[in-house]
């Protein structure tokens, strides 16, 4: 498939072989969406869980009592509907798309913060909320993400893989030093990448499941290299959030994952965007908006999800 001319033209709108060409199915948006949802209620449930302890344990009892305890394991078991959720958006759906999307989980979270944890939430919060929702919607429509090829070159893969890894290995040690917010944010951007990467092979494993079925899956890489990139970018996420403040990491956290899979999304499968000056310039400004808009979300929330925390400023 020829689409345009070098790296550069991947990224307008051009011809494409109808045999190679992936169908962008609407049902996409919506497992994107339970995804992220499932993402918020993972991390809400699991979080009130673990501060709930009334011993206060700490070691094996904290591990037992967090085993114990049914709304931690239902925080567990909301992780496992996420992966499987993104995995089917992944599949049917183009990766531009899916991974910007996932950006929604803090307005997902938000509300539960509000209806279920029952936090005081500031008209800021809502605010950021609704600018982040709107420019979301505003990116994909103005975008028009589409088109792809379902397997990419070996080449490909292999520069992706390479640089990817360098980036966050580079910045993941670079985070090893400096203050609790420089190093939060290193190795949240680190963490970040990976996850990026990791959308990639998801992709990738579960086009080769449909194709060969589980036993095929197990002798090729991509179910290896979920594996890997998995426990990579866990170690990196829990490493952002220990050394620095969660209003330092968590920006990057869900800014990041979105551009460099965008990037990978065009290098690696072939999408591509709409070719109108006017579009491209609407979704480039959108973009930036959400952007805006997750970092606003990020500083009007309570600190903690305790039911008597207060919304900080808008600082």
């Amino acid at each position: 498939m020829d689409v345009g001319s070098g790296f550069g033209g991947r990224w307008l709108s051009s011809p494409m072989d109808p045999e190679s060409a992936q169908y962008h199915h609407p049902m996409s948006l919506v497992f994107a969406l339970l995804a992220a949802l499932a993402n918020a209620v993972n991390v809400a449930t699991q979080h009130v869980a673990s501060t709930g302890d009334p011993g206060k344990s700490t070691g094996w009892r904290f591990v037992r009592y967090l085993i114990g305890n049914p709304l931690w394991l239902f925080g567990a078991v909301a992780l496992v509907g996420a992966f499987v959720f993104q995995a089917v958006a992944l599949h049917i759906g183009t990766l531009s798309v899916v991974q910007t999307l996932l950006m929604t989980e803090l307005v997902f979270s938000l509300v539960l913060r509000r209806v279920w944890i029952r936090q005081p939430v500031s008209w800021r919060a809502w605010g950021s909320a609704l600018l982040t929702a709107a420019a979301v919607s505003v990116f994909i429509v103005a975008a028009e993400p589409r088109g792809g090829q379902a397997v990419p070159h070996s080449g490909d893969w292999v520069a992706s893989i390479l640089a990817c890894a360098g980036v966050a290995g580079v910045l993941a040690l670079a985070g090893t030093q400096g203050s609790p917010v420089r190093r939060a944010v290193l190795f949240a951007t680190s963490s970040s990448v990976v996850w990026a990467l990791e959308s990639t092979f998801i992709k990738a494993m579960t086009d080769t499941l449909t194709q060969h079925g589980i036993g095929g899956a197990f002798l090729r890489w991509p179910v290896y290299a979920v594996a890997v990139a998995g426990v990579a970018g866990t170690l990196l996420t829990q490493t952002a959030l220990h050394v620095g403040p969660l209003r330092a990491s968590q920006p990057f956290l869900v800014i990041v994952d979105p551009l460099v899979s965008i990037v990978l999304s065009v290098y690696l499968f072939g999408e591509y965007f709409t070719s109108d000056v006017v579009d491209l310039t609407v979704a480039s400004v959108s973009f930036v908006v959400l952007c805006i808009g997750v970092v606003l979300l990020t500083r009007t929330v309570p600190d903690t999800m305790e039911r008597g925390a207060r919304a900080q400023g808008a600082t």
